[in-house]
């Protein structure tokens, strides 16, 4: 009878020890194309590499401004596009909502893997489509793109056409 409570004890002692010495696993990487993986890429500063806003029958506006985009890991985002002075009239004309030569926007997006859009909900905003018209309007989803770490976001109209394009380069 003592043999076997011996040989239990030791029995439960090596599960023990080799339960104790096993490290935890490495974190695993999110699936590509996955929300997880999506949310992860977009997390961090990124900055202004070029802004473009299409006005239906006018010339393209090139803003040679800088900006910071801010997106966390519960996918709120803060953004700030600075445009100078000359160009802040052609903006306003084109529907933009710009202040002080800025362009701000402050809440959270959800993410559409699949079409790969971002659609934003901004503070105090009871709903994505109070915001009218205009090329960055709340109704119109962000199609994003991702190049290496280049994030290019883009708003069309309803018919598909571009109406503003932002490229954005991952802060080191």
């Amino acid at each position: 009878m003592k043999t076997w409570r011996l040989v239990v004890l030791l029995v439960a002692a090596t599960v023990c020890v080799g339960a104790a010495s096993q490290k935890p696993a490495d974190k695993v990487a999110p699936p590509a194309g996955s929300l997880t993986a999506a949310r992860k890429y977009l997390e961090g500063r990124w900055g202004l590499e070029s802004f473009e806003v299409r006005p239906p029958g006018k010339p393209p506006i090139m803003v040679k401004g800088s900006g910071v985009l801010n997106y966390d890991d519960f996918g709120n985002l803060t953004m700030e596009i600075r445009a100078p002075q000359e160009t802040t009239d052609l903006l306003r004309a084109a529907g933009l909502n710009i202040r002080d030569g800025v362009v701000s926007t402050k809440g959270r997006t959800v993410i559409d893997v699949p079409n790969k859009t971002l659609t934003y909900f901004i503070e105090g905003q009871r709903s994505s489509f109070e915001t009218g018209g205009g090329p960055l309007a709340l109704n119109r989803k962000r199609h994003w793109e991702v190049t290496q770490d280049v994030l290019t976001l883009t708003t069309k109209d309803d018919d598909g056409t571009p109406l503003s394009i932002s490229r954005w380069k991952r802060a080191k």
